[in-house]
């Protein structure tokens, strides 16, 4: 009979054998696969242990300090007593000043100083607002590590999990930092996650995908127009395996984080330490007492370097441009866009368009062979961006371009060169710098969906110019004049030009901007959405907010939206998820302007109607205000289609419209027979017309002169067709000419006619 201390060894040993085999078995799997297609489990089973415990937080460990570089990637079980990390500067300031024998990890940050949340929380710590020196070391903790990029969607809807929910369109992948709900706040786009039942065991977690150490959380409430929905406190949990996971302790029990007190404003709380794991929980405690437990939210954290290298992205671009990758504010910004200027001073120009409410300077960069003035024959094209204050993404954009087109044209880019001794360029980076100077006070987490995005005296700029569309309508409409109604060149109504209409001073400064030169291209970069979008912003129906309202131009509009975004890295990819309610990928990244939303007195109506110039509106990402360390890849993304965007301004026809003394007739009119939009002559009597490749019938004409129509054949090469008229004087042009060169003025035949009967009538009588 076999011992039972036997049998016991006996199956001892036979478990082993099993398990020997089993990860021999596992070994052999994992080489048969590619290496970024291997499961994470099997990877993490076989090169790393199974979870990691984190060091209980002492009176020794300060909110303000991150772990020294060395041991971040050193598992926290693998030493016996985790090391102490020196004091940060805001810790040994308290201390100087308290002497007290209690902890410093009592409680999180919070950016807003709310003061509700649960009964069992010891205290609160607003944001530091004293010394600098204390501002400091909280801002070198915010800054410690970049989201993880729910708001810019790199974390995918896959990576977020719930508890519950309360239906579909609240789900986990809703629970993005800024997330806008659609109108109707439906099932499948709403504003936030919700859970599915208001109770304390309700969560959503994010799985990181890899180790990552997380420093931070940021959360907001429900983005919706008719309910109130937030949470007031929560707690964060940590986990390598989603089984077992360690909540964040405050001493001896779990510490509780302050969270919102209204649904818009985010709220940052800092780990007292940073933890590594491969997922972070975010669980509930308390939530606004006549809502429900909705949240949105972000994560900081530092992926960890991976040696094996499983989970790059296979799509991640990094940059080789030597370019300046960083925020900017005002001041900064224009010692950058002086510093270009020093570095190529025959091709660029600083000037100012104007002023903002405050007082700051609207500066543009001008790029060009010949800088400073207007060449004949030579499009100008503008970039301006910052309408917004807020949209952050596009006036950083146009500061690397500026610096991007200078380095090129120094190294002889030959592409570079021929854009510029051929195109006045013009970039306006910050049209709302008031604005931007708000947004940029509190960081590109912490602003909102809307802090800065109007101007000082509260306008909107992309929206604040006339609205010329109704003027055009309303007379097509009555259908009672004599003549034909002007399709171009409408002039601004008389009470936008008082002093008591609410025009903002950059508005006007912009209009004055665009009056003066003869601009044929523009492009203003926005934020918060990836799509280009052409007018009419303006729909045409009354009563109705969405309805596709194409201009005359339309053909030529679709291929220019077109041409940005198809070249953009993500704009035209059907796979992408689209950033809040919107999915335009059925028209390519683009979209009609009033079929997505109207909008009265737009800047993009303004130009096609008031001067020569097509004007778009590029949406160039999800994140208005993205984190420095996103810079580079979005740079990637844009700077193909901001270059082909810009030569395009050398598509259709081109030509000098003179008499028969070979002078240039300024104030032209031409006109393309089929297309209900007229353009005009610049001062010198040079003009530019876009068009897609096609015949057309042309024909010129102005006040004294007799009309003239040609062909023009516009082909699919890039560079405009030159297409030149002469006209002459009428006959009673010269007639009158010649009578003012004497001093007298010509008679009027009907005139004539008429005293003579007069005088006949008389002699009658």
């Amino acid at each position: 009979m076999i011992s039972l201390s036997k049998k016991s060894s006996c199956f001892s040993q036979l478990c082993l054998a099993l398990c020997a085999f089993g990860l021999a078995l596992l070994g052999d799997l994992s080489q048969a696969l590619p290496m970024e297609d291997q499961d994470y489990y099997l990877q993490e089973i076989i090169n790393r242990d199974h979870y990691y415990s984190f060091p209980e937080p002492t009176e020794e460990y300060s909110p303000f300090t991150e772990q020294p570089e060395e041991e971040e990637s050193v598992p926290a079980a693998e030493t016996e007593k985790p090391p102490k990390p020196r004091p940060g500067r805001k810790e040994l300031k308290l201390k100087k000043a308290n002497k007290k024998e209690k902890s410093i990890l009592e409680t999180p940050p919070a950016k807003n100083g709310n003061k509700k949340g649960e009964k069992n929380k010891k205290g609160n710590e607003k944001m530091p607002d004293g010394d600098s020196e204390s501002r400091s070391a909280y801002e070198d903790v915010r800054e410690s590590c970049p989201p993880l990029g729910l708001e810019t969607l790199k974390i995918t809807d896959f990576q977020l999990h719930a508890s519950t929910v309360k239906r579909y369109g609240l789900g986990a992948h809703r629970g993005r930092l800024n997330i806008q709900a659609g109108v109707n706040e439906n099932d499948f786009y709403d504003g936030a996650w919700c859970a599915g039942r208001n109770d304390p065991y309700q969560w959503i977690e994010v799985d990181a995908r890899r180790l990552t150490k997380f420093t931070g959380v940021i959360t907001q409430g429900r983005n919706s127009l008719w309910l109130s929905d937030w949470v007031t406190s929560y707690r964060v949990m940590v986990s390598n395996d989603s089984h077992t996971w360690i909540t964040v302790k405050n001493g001896s029990g779990d510490m509780i984080f302050e969270g919102n007190s209204e649904k818009e404003v985010p709220v940052l709380n800092v780990l007292p330490i940073p933890l590594v794991a491969r997922y972070i929980r975010i669980n509930p405690r308390s939530w606004y007492g006549e809502g429900s437990i909705c949240m949105r939210m972000e994560i900081l954290g530092c992926p960890l370097p991976d040696p094996n290298n499983y989970y790059h992205r296979r799509n991640e671009m990094t940059t080789t441009d030597n370019l300046d990758f960083k925020h900017h504010n005002y001041k900064e910004m224009r010692q950058l866009m002086k510093t270009v200027n020093e570095m190529c001073p025959n091709i660029t120009r600083i000037y100012n368009i104007g002023k903002s409410q405050q007082g700051l300077k609207l500066y543009a960069a001008e790029i060009s062979d010949n800088p400073g003035e207007h060449e004949v024959g030579e499009p100008e094209f503008r970039y301006i961006a910052g309408a917004h204050g807020n949209e952050v993404l596009g006036r950083e954009l146009i500061l690397l371009l500026m610096q991007f087109m200078c380095q090129e044209y120094l190294a002889g880019n030959p592409r570079i060169v021929h854009i510029i001794e051929n195109t006045r360029i013009h970039l306006l980076p910050s049209v709302n710098p008031d604005g931007y100077e708000k947004a940029y006070e509190v960081g590109s987490e912490l602003g909102g969906w809307s802090l800065g995005r109007w101007t000082q005296d509260g306008i909107d700029i992309n929206n604040n110019f006339p609205d010329l569309n109704t003027l055009l309508w309303e007379a097509e409409d009555r259908k009672k004049a004599s003549r034909k109604v002007p399709n171009h060149y409408i002039p601004i109504p008389e009470w936008y030009l008082s002093e008591n209409a609410t025009v903002a001073v950059e508005t006007r400064a912009i209009i004055a901007w665009m009056e003066k030169i003869p601009f044929v291209l523009g492009g203003n970069l926005q934020g918060g959405e990836l799509v280009v979008a052409y007018p009419y912003d303006m729909v045409r129906s009354i009563r109705k907010t969405q309805e596709h309202t194409p201009t005359p131009d339309d053909h030529v509009f679709r291929w220019l939206a077109y041409s940005y975004a198809s070249t953009h890295r993500m704009m035209t990819d059907a796979r992408r998820r689209v950033c809040h309610t919107e999915d335009f990928q059925k028209e390519d990244g683009t979209v009609n302007g009033a079929s997505w939303h109207t909008v009265a007195g737009s800047i993009n109506d303004f130009s096609y109607l008031h001067t020569n110039c097509f004007e778009l509106s590029i949406y160039v990402g999800c994140d208005k205000y993205p984190h420095e360390s996103e810079l580079p890849e979005e740079w990637e993304n844009n700077r193909e289609s901001l270059i082909v965007f810009m030569e395009q301004v050398h598509r259709g026809i081109k030509g000098l419209v003179r008499d028969s003394h070979g002078k240039g007739i300024p104030n032209a009119i031409i006109s393309v027979e089929g297309v209900n939009h007229d353009i005009r002559t610049a001062s010198d009597g040079d003009y530019w017309r876009l068009l897609n490749p096609g015949e057309y019938i042309v024909t010129v004409r102005a006040e004294g002169y007799t009309s003239s129509t040609k062909n023009c054949e516009v082909g699919y090469e890039m560079g405009a067709t030159q297409c030149d008229f002469t006209i002459s004087k009428t006959n009673l042009t010269r007639i009158k000419e010649i009578m003012r060169k004497f001093g007298k003025q010509p008679i009027s035949l009907p005139v004539r006619r008429l005293r003579q009967r007069a005088r006949q009538w008389r002699q009658q009588r």
